[in-house]
């Protein structure tokens, strides 16, 4: 087994600020509490979470370390107690609430799931996070099933194109915004029904010619501010409009008397925030659910370019400028 090391490279800004905070620092590498392993990590998925946080938006929640990275790939090195020894040497990928991005970090053994032949710990690094929050948000909250046609803004996010990935895996017709014809070819190239570029024309209008006037059954929304009436136009009778960020606005204007009478639903979730107990459950449920069709090779993420850990400022501009298609990732080894 491994000899781990006292000390680590990783990525924990002294202070808020732009890209250039995202410098390699020592620090000890941490052990691993009760139900936790520690995860000699391959690779770290970015997320725009870790751009706020380092900027001083988004600060993590209570016992988070404060090195940023909210997903990861890597081998299992320890074991906390209660943790059968039979994870050692075990590729995973975990969601976390930080510290992916550093050569170690603590995983909650129960927020692990196994990396299939089918992935390679970049690809596997870029699932947990968007996975965890298309499945919990589309699939729970709004409850898309077969059938359905579902309306996602951000086509090229990470989030977006893993939206695309479980909506072909699970016969849901998925409408995207993106905001060029290039970035709409570049989805439909992955997979999406269909692709609206927003700048172009009106997504409202072509929703409704899309669905013949229907409407689509959800629309998942990180968006927020106006486009949210604008989303509850284009939701069905009995329709279900979730929030998952606020990029333009944290406030909107609805119409509550069309929300009656078409039984509209509005919801909306945070994971970040949510306890180990239920991210876990969540986790079975992928490992019911998702992880036979990632094993098959029928859902990967959409990875869009990898940075050494050394080059994270370079990796955090690439997202910032919004010209990716897919994950950007960081590596390791």
């Amino acid at each position: 087994m491994d000899v781990i090391p006292e000390t680590m490279l990783a990525i924990d800004p002294e202070a808020p600020g732009g890209a250039e905070v995202l410098v390699p620092a020592t620090r000890p590498v941490p052990r691993p509490g009760a139900g936790e392993v520690l995860v000699r990590v391959a690779a770290a998925g970015i997320n725009r979470p870790e751009v706020l946080q380092r900027r001083g938006l988004y600060p993590p929640p209570p016992g988070a370390p404060t090195i940023l990275g909210l997903e990861l790939s890597g081998t299992v090195v320890a074991v906390g107690e209660g943790v059968d020894a039979v994870a050692l040497g075990q590729p995973v990928c975990a969601l976390v609430g930080g510290g992916a991005y550093a050569e170690y970090a603590v995983a909650p053994w129960g927020q692990c799931l196994p990396v299939p032949e089918a992935l390679s710990m970049v690809e596997a690094a870029a699932m947990p996070e968007t996975l965890f929050t298309v499945w919990t948000n589309l699939f729970e909250r709004a409850y898309a099933t077969e059938g359905d046609t579902v309306l996602v803004h951000g086509g090229t996010s990470g989030i977006g194109t893993m939206a695309i990935a479980l909506c072909n895996a699970f016969g849901i017709a998925i409408v995207v915004t993106c905001g060029s014809s290039d970035k709409c070819a570049a989805v439909l190239a992955l997979g999406a029904t269909h692709a609206i570029d927003y700048k172009a024309e009106d997504f409202v209008a072509r929703v409704k010619a899309i669905t013949e006037g229907k409407g689509v059954a959800a629309v998942l929304d990180m968006v927020g501010g106006d486009y949210v009436p604008r989303n509850l136009e284009c939701l069905a009778d009995d329709g279900r409009h979730v929030s998952i960020a606020v990029q333009a606005g944290a406030s909107a204007t609805v119409p509550l008397f069309e929300i009656m009478r078409r039984r509209l639903t509005l919801t909306g979730s945070t994971l970040r925030a949510r306890d180990a107990g239920f991210k876990a459950l969540v986790a079975d449920e992928l490992a019911r659910t998702v992880w036979p069709h990632v094993e098959a090779g029928r859902i990967r993420p959409a990875i869009d370019r990898t940075f050494a850990m050394a080059d994270a400022a370079d990796a955090h501009r690439r997202m910032e400028a919004g010209d990716h298609v897919g994950k950007i990732v960081l590596t390791m080894e």
